[in-house]
């Protein structure tokens, strides 16, 4: 007898991510005999804790269908941790009470390498509570920085954004670099790998072309040879612009912008790393400078995404729905690149274990020999996955973007308490 399935959107959202949900919810339908019913947890593994799940089966075909042009997480997200399999987690025994309340055989868990790991928790209590749960993976991340797959959901669609506005922007610099800014600074995300960094090199192809200079967490930040080349630059150009990720570091491993706080996965927050390297130019050099944040606005940006990207967030979904129909468990999905140009390319799956905690960073063979720019080897990686323009329908000049009815189910237990 078929059993019913769980969905849940985990970490920082995307502008696909909500493809992948009309994959997972629109390929499980086709399958009736393999599920009962799809629930979708209200803000992720919390929204399963506090036994707030909504019924998919409740959503129109349309409806469905119009989750591939919204952004952010339609069911909710969260950062939410489990402890350790083998530990007395209160959390972990209310999880399984939840599921087999509710006859959850197969949980898909959309996210990045935390969420992962979550995914991998799971799938070890399952056998210690001997209450069997398939748990499928689905990659997806901004910060391309999951291992096992060629790359991750979510981050083409950034990539297109970063190099896009770093292109107009840089546009802009020039034209009035004569009498006023010399400095233009775009902080971008990435807390330890640089992959949204190094998209910004798209924007130019050439030593004189912006981006001048591309700051990644994967190279140690050198004050005075990063100080030369603005100056270096300036005077051969008029101008300089610099894309900085926000985990840019020194020698010493120390970020250029830690905040002094930490968030749920025991993360450092960062915060400031353009107006740090700012001050460093007007301090010392004395240019005038800008500087703009991308902050959520790269990973929001649905009316810029990639339609690589949009197609690559549709095909996890689908195959992660195959993948447990025929029996798999304990994996993640993952994007296997097949060629270059023409860029083709497949899904496979992976062991979760193998992706769990384990972040992938910017090949060196990628960054330039001084550390400041993009080789021709990361050109052909990154290219394909900007590629096409996916944009989601207008209506009195702005995005139509609907959400779904998100129906709660009727509970079966008490109350769960704070998390």
């Amino acid at each position: 007898m078929a059993r019913n399935a769980i969905y849940a959107q985990s970490g920082g959202v995307t502008s696909v991510i909500n493809a992948t949900a009309c994959a997972v919810i629109k390929t499980s339908r086709n399958h009736p005999h393999a599920f009962s019913s799809l629930y979708a947890a209200r803000n992720g593994i919390v929204g399963i804790l506090r036994e707030e799940l909504y019924d998919t089966g409740k959503e129109p075909s349309q409806a469905i269908d119009q989750l591939r042009h919204l952004p952010g997480g339609v069911f909710g997200s969260c950062r939410f941790k489990l402890g350790p399999p083998e530990g007395d987690d209160p959390n972990a025994r209310r999880l399984f009470e939840v599921l087999q309340a509710h006859d959850i055989g197969t949980l898909f868990y959309n996210g990045g390498g935390d969420s992962q790991d979550t995914c991998s928790k799971v799938s070890e209590l399952s056998r210690r509570f001997d209450y069997p749960v398939q748990c499928i993976g689905i990659p997806k991340t901004v910060d391309n920085d999951l291992s096992q797959t060629d790359t991750c959901p979510g981050f083409g669609s950034v990539a297109k954004y970063v190099a896009v506005s770093t292109k107009e922007a840089a546009l802009d610099v020039q034209s009035m670099c004569e009498t006023s800014t010399k400095v233009f600074i775009l902080e971008v995300m990435g807390r330890h790998t640089g992959w949204i960094a190094a998209a910004g090199g798209l924007a130019g192809n050439g030593p004189r072309e912006p981006p001048h200079i591309i700051l990644f967490p994967e190279i140690a930040f050198d004050r005075r040879t990063f100080l030369r080349q603005v100056v270096r630059t300036v005077k051969q150009v008029g101008y300089c612009v610099i894309v900085a990720s926000e985990g840019t570091r020194d020698a010493e491993g120390a970020f250029l912008a830690e905040a002094g706080t930490k968030d749920a996965f025991g993360h450092v927050q960062l915060g400031g790393v353009g107006t740090t390297i700012a001050r460093m130019v007007s301090d010392e050099l004395g240019f005038k400078h800008h500087v703009a944040v991308a902050d959520y606005l790269q990973r929001s940006a649905r009316h810029i995404s990639s339609q690589t990207d949009l197609e690559q967030a549709y095909a996890v979904g689908e195959a992660a729905v195959n993948a447990a129909v025929a029996g798999e468990s304990g994996v993640m999905v993952s994007i296997k690149r097949l060629n270059d140009e023409p860029y083709r390319w497949e899904t496979a799956t992976t062991s979760i274990k193998r992706v769990a905690n384990v972040e992938r960073n910017v090949p060196r063979s990628f960054i330039t020999n001084n550390g400041f720019g993009i080789t021709a080897r990361a050109r052909r990686y990154l290219s394909p996955l900007i590629q096409g323009e996916a944009y989601p329908p207008y209506r009195n000049g702005l995005p139509l973007y609907r959400g779904l009815l998100n129906s709660l189910v009727p509970k079966k237990l008490p109350a769960y308490g704070e998390l």
